[in-house]
């Protein structure tokens, strides 16, 4: 059997309603997450992030993230030794919102803060945004690591 060019017009448009429709099909199904529920409230308070960071920056070391197979150490620059630090520490995985993690601040007279690698998930690629307050001061930070 032989086709005409009819045929094979008719079987070319059939073919293309049927990609353009799996492809509407597979738009559908895809899941837009956005990095917060409250984008946009919390966008007008950026400014805090703008003074924190400038803060942050003006301290003698940049915070320390180091990792072993157990835990993982953020360290905080040395002027923060001894002060009564408050804040949050937030895992941030930008492809899946499950695997975020909040930690609140809590570290020792040095400095240090450890977090059992267990809480977070491995193989996984984390922005890590520090916000922590020490007398009466923002700051802030970010960072990337990726838990082996």
């Amino acid at each position: 059997m032989t086709l005409n060019w009819g045929h094979k017009l008719t079987i070319v448009f059939i073919l293309f309603g049927a990609l353009i429709f799996t492809l509407v099909y597979k738009c559908f199904q895809t899941d837009f997450q956005l990095v917060n529920k409250e984008y946009y409230k919390d966008e007008l308070k950026y400014q805090q992030v703008i003074d924190g960071t400038k803060n942050a920056v003006a301290l003698s070391s940049e915070v320390q993230l180091l990792q072993n197979e157990k835990t993982i150490t953020i360290q905080f620059p040395n002027e923060m030794k001894g002060k009564k630090l408050s804040g949050q520490i937030w895992f941030y995985c930008s492809y899946d919102d499950t695997k975020d993690r909040h930690i609140a601040v809590s570290t020792t007279d040095d400095a240090l803060q450890l977090i059992q690698r267990s809480r977070l998930s491995s193989a996984a690629t984390y922005t890590v945004k520090l916000n922590w307050q020490a007398d009466e001061k923002n700051y802030y930070n970010e960072q990337t690591i990726t838990i082996k």
